[in-house]
Protein backbone atom coordinates (compact mmCIF):
# COMPACT_ATOMS: atom_id res chain seq x y z
CA UNK A 1 0.00 0.00 0.00
CA UNK A 2 1.71 3.00 -1.27
CA UNK A 3 0.27 5.26 1.86
CA UNK A 4 1.59 2.78 3.98
CA UNK A 5 5.39 3.09 2.84
CA UNK A 6 4.98 7.19 2.42
CA UNK A 7 4.31 7.03 6.46
CA UNK A 8 7.22 4.82 6.78
CA UNK A 9 10.02 6.84 4.80
CA UNK A 10 8.63 9.89 6.79
CA UNK A 11 9.17 7.68 9.77
CA UNK A 12 12.96 7.26 8.47
CA UNK A 13 13.02 11.03 7.93
CA UNK A 14 12.24 11.82 11.46
CA UNK A 15 14.76 8.81 12.81
CA UNK A 16 17.32 10.98 10.76
CA UNK A 17 16.52 14.18 12.30
CA UNK A 18 17.26 12.86 15.57
CA UNK A 19 20.22 12.17 14.42
CA UNK A 20 20.49 8.60 12.56
CA UNK A 21 22.05 8.02 9.76
CA UNK A 22 19.86 6.60 7.23
CA UNK A 23 20.23 5.40 3.88
CA UNK A 24 18.24 2.43 1.37
CA UNK A 25 19.48 -0.84 1.61
CA UNK A 26 17.90 -3.61 -0.56
CA UNK A 27 17.99 -7.54 0.16
CA UNK A 28 16.76 -8.90 -2.41
CA UNK A 29 16.24 -12.60 -0.86
CA UNK A 30 13.52 -10.60 1.49
CA UNK A 31 10.83 -11.40 -0.90
CA UNK A 32 11.13 -14.91 -0.99
CA UNK A 33 10.71 -15.32 2.84
CA UNK A 34 7.45 -15.82 2.68
CA UNK A 35 7.92 -18.75 1.14
CA UNK A 36 10.68 -20.22 2.46
CA UNK A 37 8.90 -19.96 5.57
CA UNK A 38 5.51 -21.58 4.95
CA UNK A 39 7.17 -25.14 4.92
CA UNK A 40 8.54 -24.51 8.36
CA UNK A 41 5.44 -23.31 9.86
CA UNK A 42 3.09 -25.33 8.21
CA UNK A 43 5.12 -29.11 8.93
CA UNK A 44 6.49 -27.51 12.16
CA UNK A 45 2.86 -26.23 13.10
CA UNK A 46 1.13 -29.68 12.49
CA UNK A 47 4.70 -32.06 13.42
CA UNK A 48 5.67 -30.49 17.00
CA UNK A 49 2.49 -28.06 17.49
CA UNK A 50 -0.25 -30.30 16.94
CA UNK A 51 0.62 -33.85 17.18
CA UNK A 52 3.99 -33.73 19.62
CA UNK A 53 1.63 -31.71 21.60
CA UNK A 54 3.94 -28.68 21.31
CA UNK A 55 6.65 -30.49 22.85
CA UNK A 56 10.26 -31.08 20.52
CA UNK A 57 12.27 -34.04 21.18
CA UNK A 58 15.74 -34.45 22.44
CA UNK A 59 14.95 -30.57 23.48
CA UNK A 60 17.43 -29.48 27.07
CA UNK A 61 14.88 -27.46 28.77
CA UNK A 62 12.15 -28.02 31.19
CA UNK A 63 9.06 -30.16 30.16
CA UNK A 64 5.77 -29.22 31.16
CA UNK A 65 4.13 -32.77 31.74
CA UNK A 66 0.84 -31.19 32.45
CA UNK A 67 0.77 -29.23 29.45
CA UNK A 68 1.60 -31.55 27.26
CA UNK A 69 -1.32 -33.99 28.55
CA UNK A 70 -3.65 -30.50 28.76
CA UNK A 71 -2.74 -29.90 24.92
CA UNK A 72 -3.38 -33.40 23.60
CA UNK A 73 -6.44 -33.53 24.59
CA UNK A 74 -7.17 -31.46 20.72
CA UNK A 75 -7.62 -34.44 19.23
CA UNK A 76 -11.03 -34.63 21.03
CA UNK A 77 -12.25 -31.39 20.48
CA UNK A 78 -10.32 -30.69 16.94
CA UNK A 79 -13.68 -29.53 15.47
CA UNK A 80 -13.14 -26.28 17.38
CA UNK A 81 -9.99 -25.53 15.77
CA UNK A 82 -10.27 -22.45 13.96
CA UNK A 83 -10.03 -22.74 9.82
CA UNK A 84 -6.93 -21.12 9.78
CA UNK A 85 -5.13 -23.63 12.05
CA UNK A 86 -6.90 -26.76 9.64
CA UNK A 87 -6.11 -25.57 6.75
CA UNK A 88 -1.96 -24.84 7.89
CA UNK A 89 -2.69 -28.97 9.53
CA UNK A 90 -4.23 -30.49 6.16
CA UNK A 91 -0.84 -28.73 4.39
CA UNK A 92 1.57 -29.57 6.70
CA UNK A 93 0.46 -33.31 6.64
CA UNK A 94 0.07 -33.19 2.83
CA UNK A 95 4.13 -32.15 2.97
CA UNK A 96 5.14 -34.52 5.05
CA UNK A 97 3.10 -37.42 3.36
CA UNK A 98 3.98 -36.72 -0.29
CA UNK A 99 7.39 -34.96 0.14
CA UNK A 100 8.26 -36.57 3.07
CA UNK A 101 10.11 -33.58 4.55
CA UNK A 102 12.25 -32.92 1.71
CA UNK A 103 10.82 -29.29 1.13
CA UNK A 104 10.56 -28.67 4.98
CA UNK A 105 14.41 -29.26 4.73
CA UNK A 106 15.33 -27.46 1.87
CA UNK A 107 13.40 -24.39 3.75
CA UNK A 108 15.60 -25.16 6.35
CA UNK A 109 18.29 -24.59 4.11
CA UNK A 110 17.61 -21.60 2.71
CA UNK A 111 16.72 -20.33 5.71
CA UNK A 112 20.35 -20.19 6.84
CA UNK A 113 20.97 -17.68 3.33
CA UNK A 114 18.67 -15.66 4.24
CA UNK A 115 19.76 -14.83 7.66
CA UNK A 116 23.23 -14.25 5.96
CA UNK A 117 21.31 -11.88 3.25
CA UNK A 118 20.43 -9.88 6.20
CA UNK A 119 23.45 -9.58 8.05
CA UNK A 120 25.12 -8.80 5.15
CA UNK A 121 22.73 -5.18 5.03
CA UNK A 122 23.30 -5.29 8.70
CA UNK A 123 27.17 -5.27 8.46
CA UNK A 124 26.84 -1.69 7.13
CA UNK A 125 23.62 -0.59 9.55
CA UNK A 126 23.04 -0.87 13.15
CA UNK A 127 19.35 -1.43 12.25
CA UNK A 128 16.59 -2.30 8.96
CA UNK A 129 13.50 -0.17 8.94
CA UNK A 130 10.44 -1.29 7.18
CA UNK A 131 6.63 -1.49 7.42
CA UNK A 132 5.48 -4.09 9.68
CA UNK A 133 2.25 -4.75 7.41
CA UNK A 134 2.32 -4.20 4.00
CA UNK A 135 -1.16 -2.52 4.13
CA UNK A 136 -2.83 -0.96 7.12
CA UNK A 137 -5.46 -2.85 9.37
CA UNK A 138 -8.30 -4.85 7.48
CA UNK A 139 -12.01 -5.76 8.92
CA UNK A 140 -12.34 -9.04 10.76
CA UNK A 141 -14.26 -11.56 8.97
CA UNK A 142 -17.71 -12.14 9.86
CA UNK A 143 -19.37 -15.40 11.43
CA UNK A 144 -20.48 -16.42 7.63
CA UNK A 145 -17.39 -15.22 5.74
CA UNK A 146 -16.27 -17.78 3.29
CA UNK A 147 -13.13 -19.14 3.74
CA UNK A 148 -10.82 -17.61 1.49
CA UNK A 149 -11.75 -14.47 3.03
CA UNK A 150 -10.53 -16.08 6.61
CA UNK A 151 -7.74 -17.31 5.39
CA UNK A 152 -6.90 -13.67 3.45
CA UNK A 153 -7.10 -11.95 6.54
CA UNK A 154 -5.12 -14.64 8.66
CA UNK A 155 -1.90 -14.88 6.61
CA UNK A 156 -1.70 -11.43 4.14
CA UNK A 157 -0.06 -9.26 7.37
CA UNK A 158 2.96 -11.81 7.33
CA UNK A 159 4.89 -11.24 4.15
CA UNK A 160 7.59 -8.71 6.09
CA UNK A 161 7.37 -10.57 9.48
CA UNK A 162 7.56 -14.15 9.31
CA UNK A 163 11.06 -14.13 7.90
CA UNK A 164 12.35 -12.88 10.98
CA UNK A 165 11.10 -15.99 12.95
CA UNK A 166 13.41 -17.97 10.38
CA UNK A 167 16.63 -15.98 11.21
CA UNK A 168 15.98 -15.43 14.91
CA UNK A 169 17.02 -11.63 14.11
CA UNK A 170 15.36 -9.41 17.27
CA UNK A 171 12.50 -6.86 15.93
CA UNK A 172 10.17 -4.29 17.15
CA UNK A 173 7.04 -2.68 15.24
CA UNK A 174 6.37 0.69 16.72
CA UNK A 175 3.12 3.27 15.41
CA UNK A 176 4.69 5.42 13.27
CA UNK A 177 1.49 7.76 11.64
CA UNK A 178 -2.14 6.86 10.49
CA UNK A 179 -3.99 5.98 7.33
CA UNK A 180 -7.92 6.96 6.94
CA UNK A 181 -7.36 6.67 10.60
CA UNK A 182 -5.98 3.57 10.88
CA UNK A 183 -2.30 2.64 12.40
CA UNK A 184 0.74 2.35 10.21
CA UNK A 185 3.56 -0.12 12.00
CA UNK A 186 7.29 0.44 11.83
CA UNK A 187 9.89 -2.08 12.55
CA UNK A 188 12.93 -2.26 13.66
CA UNK A 189 15.24 -5.04 12.35
CA UNK A 190 18.35 -5.55 14.65
CA UNK A 191 21.34 -7.83 14.74
CA UNK A 192 21.60 -10.78 16.88
CA UNK A 193 21.42 -10.14 20.58
CA UNK A 194 20.88 -6.35 20.05
CA UNK A 195 17.95 -5.55 21.40
CA UNK A 196 19.42 -2.51 22.70
CA UNK A 197 19.67 -0.89 20.22
CA UNK A 198 16.35 -1.18 19.06
CA UNK A 199 14.73 -0.05 22.10
CA UNK A 200 16.72 2.75 21.78
CA UNK A 201 16.06 3.82 18.74
CA UNK A 202 11.96 2.98 19.49
CA UNK A 203 12.35 4.95 22.68
CA UNK A 204 13.88 8.37 20.97
CA UNK A 205 10.95 7.83 18.31
CA UNK A 206 8.54 7.43 20.44
CA UNK A 207 9.65 10.80 22.62
CA UNK A 208 10.22 12.66 19.33
CA UNK A 209 6.27 13.44 19.24
CA UNK A 210 2.63 12.25 18.61
CA UNK A 211 2.19 9.49 16.40
CA UNK A 212 -1.26 9.53 15.53
CA UNK A 213 -0.21 13.41 14.18
CA UNK A 214 2.86 11.90 12.29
Amino acid sequence: MPQVDEKVRKAAERLASLGAKVSEVSVPMHRVGPAIWLPIAAEGATQQMMKNNGYGFNYKGFFDTALINYHADWRKRADELSETLKMTMVLGEYFIQEYHGSFYGKAQNLSRQLKLAYESALADFDLLLMPTLPLTATPLPKADAPLAEVIQRAFEMLPNTCPMDLTGHPAMSIPCGLVDGLPVGLMLIGKDYDEGTIYRAAYAFEQSGDWKTF
